[in-house]
């Protein structure tokens, strides 16, 4: 599971107690378009000189890997994980986290440092990308219990599973992330995710959708669908403004059917939360949401920012938490 690649930094005592206080730290260094492989150097030098019980790394090989490297970092009895990269980055760890059943949740303490393209559930709770001001969260910051969700999806003929700690979204929304993946951009951020929105607008064909949630059903060719924790996605978009991380539910935005030019005009409220005033956007909030392609279309689906598959889709929250490490306030 690439042990070879793991680095040691540090005192390397293993005690219980010692070893629950020092991070791991799961390293993708493709993330930020190669950024994260530049500047790991600098960082595991100042990581070594601030964290004087010590630490590891770990770099990711592959995709999913670092599924896998969370789940080894629990087994080698830390309970102190880091990811280091962006929101793909973000999502593995936490399945890793999640997925296993050996280390209750209430015992593992998880944050991001961010060195990714997107990095859209820092926004949320302020997580620092520079070092030195990350240093002062680790040693000094607060825990927060947020939600976690589960989709449950259709992957080349079968059902899957996957958590989910920032947005998922349906029709448009995934359209444009399993464009991003087949056609990889040299930039990120802002920037990009506007380019792929106005690429995409005139590649994408609606496809009628019957959503359940609360108890009732809706249907139309909607534009999007999405289901937030948190409140930011697509380069610091907000199509879930009612989102809240800690509040046991999911927010719900259906977006109707709307033209190609009511997309372009109205841009400007992905950013400013007012998305909700548009008359053919609905926001709600719910437990569980539902979503199949009517007469057997099937829907693409993506959470924070990956590719998963299609429709018939489930989602819902787990009881767990996750303890989240964010800046004091």
């Amino acid at each position: 599971m690439g042990r070879e690649n793991l680095i040691f930094a540090g005192d390397k005592s293993k005690t219980m107690e010692q070893t629950e206080r020092r991070w791991f730290f799961i390293v993708n260094p493709a993330a930020g378009n190669g950024a994260v492989r530049k500047r790991l150097p600098a960082i595991a030098a100042r990581l070594e000189q601030a964290l004087p019980g010590g630490f590891r790394m770990a770099l990711t090989e592959y995709r999913g890997h670092a599924v896998l490297l969370a789940q080894d970092a629990l087994r080698d009895g830390f309970r102190c994980i880091a990811a280091v990269g962006g929101d793909g980055t973000n999502n593995e760890v936490v399945n890793g986290l999640m997925a296993q059943s050996e280390v209750p949740l209430s015992q593992i303490t998880y944050t991001l440092l961010p060195i990714g393209t997107g990095n859209d559930w820092i926004r949320s709770y302020g997580i620092p990308r520079r070092i030195e001001e990350w240093l002062q969260m680790a040693g000094g910051g607060r825990i927060v219990e947020q939600d976690v969700g589960v989709l449950l999806y259709q992957h080349e003929g079968e059902t899957r599973r996957r958590f989910f700690v920032n947005v998922a979204g349906l029709a448009y929304d995934a359209f444009v992330v399993q464009y991003a993946e087949q056609h990889k951009s040299p930039v990120g951020g802002k920037l990009m995710y506007l380019a792929l929105i106005l690429i995409c607008l005139f590649r994408y064909k609606r496809s009628k959708a019957v959503v359940r949630f609360n108890g009732q059903e809706e249907s139309d060719y909607y534009y999007t669908i999405n289901g937030g924790i948190c409140r930011y996605s697509g380069g610091g978009m907000q199509v879930v403004p009612h989102a809240d991380p800690t509040d046991g539910l999911i927010a719900l935005t259906l977006a109707g059917k709307l033209s190609k030019m009511g997309v372009l005009l109205n841009t400007w409220r992905f950013y400013n939360a007012s998305i909700g005033r548009h008359p053919k956007v609905n926001l709600y909030q719910t437990a569980r949401i539902e979503v199949a392609g009517a007469e057997g279309t099937l829907i693409p689906v993506e959470a924070d920012g990956e590719f998963l598959g299609y429709t018939p889709v489930e989602m819902y929250l787990v009881t767990e938490k996750l303890s989240v490490l964010i800046p004091a306030e």
